[in-house]
């Protein structure tokens, strides 16, 4: 802190980094205090951001296939935000940066879609297939089953369904990269608007790993291993759409990895690690930012990478 003399005698505020004050011994100047150029990064804030980059990577994958996916969104939400809203901090995986810049993603129990229709329930069986909780009852599906005939024994065995509803198989995968160790994965999807008078060939219309019979109900062809199933239900009746609820059924070795407290905090330091209060170097003994004269230096704070978890991934 100083008095000065000279022009500057009737400023009074700031002025850049200095504060001019009118005392009775005249204008005093201070130098004000450095602001903190890392941007604070609390440990909580960072859980959550770094879910971001893994969710944006997943919904990436269905390449637009869920924009009819969640029923009644509210005015102004888009489906990727359902989406985020849906999962974030229920199914917590967690990517590095350096991951997500290589395009990688990790298949995830994620909740895919949101609406009135019952849901269909997915498990293994002792082979390791998935199976659904919809009864074909006696239809084994083969290369010369119909469309006709599958949705036949579709509304017929399970109450709720109709002619004119949809099945929408998604399938995805999940490999490594064999240079960079980068998890990755795939998504396809086919649906089939049931339709009994249809005499198409079933398995020329959809992927036939989705549609197979497996004791008696609708499963996959082959186990299910690293990778992802998910059948919706659909209806769509005078521009009203109605879908059931439905998560990824996941078998995937790598998600462990990309889970927990170690890959949290792997993820957490390669976006610049957690800063929840900012540190300045002080001279020994010093305890205010005031200097004896408008000249001398201030103090920084530590610099940093300011990078956190993107908020959109779109």
């Amino acid at each position: 802190m100083a008095k000065i003399f000279g022009v500057n005698t009737k400023i009074s505020g700031k002025v850049g980094q200095l504060l001019y004050r009118q005392t009775k011994i005249g204008t005093v100047v201070s130098e004000l205090p450095a602001k903190p150029s890392t941007p604070l990064r609390t440990r909580l804030q960072m859980n959550i951001r770094t879910q971001w980059a893994n969710l944006g990577a997943v919904y990436k994958l269905f390449a637009g296939r869920l924009r009819k996916g969640f029923e009644n969104l509210p005015k102004g939400q888009t489906v990727y935000n359902a989406f985020i809203q849906a999962n974030l901090g229920v199914v917590k995986v967690y990517i590095s940066r350096l991951i997500r810049l290589n395009g990688g993603a990790v298949l995830a129990p994620y909740q895919i879609t949101r609406g009135s229709l019952p849901s269909i329930v997915i498990s293994t069986d002792g082979s390791n297939k998935a199976v659904t909780s919809l009864s074909l009852n006696n239809l084994t599906i083969g290369n010369t089953t119909t469309v006709g005939q599958f949705s036949q024994a579709i509304i017929a065995n399970n109450p709720g369904y109709e002619q004119g509803d949809q099945l929408t198989f998604f399938h995805g995968v999940q490999t490594v990269d064999a240079v960079t160790s980068t998890p990755r994965a795939t998504m396809t999807s086919s649906k089939l608007v049931l339709d009994v008078n249809s005499t198409d060939v079933l398995l020329n219309v959809v992927d036939s790993f989705g549609f197979a019979t497996v004791g008696g109900h609708l499963g996959t062809s082959a186990a299910l291993a690293n990778g992802a199933v998910a059948w919706v239900h659909s209806r769509e009746r005078e521009n009203t759409l109605r879908v059931s609820t439905q998560y990824l059924y996941v078998v995937n070795s790598q998600l462990a990895s990309y889970q927990g407290d170690s890959a949290n905090l792997a993820s957490i330091d390669s976006y610049g690690g957690v800063n929840s209060a900012a540190v300045y170097l002080q001279p020994d003994g010093e305890t205010s930012s005031d200097t004896t004269n408008s000249g001398s230096g201030s103090s920084n704070g530590n610099g940093g990478d300011g990078g956190g978890g993107d908020g959109n991934q779109e």
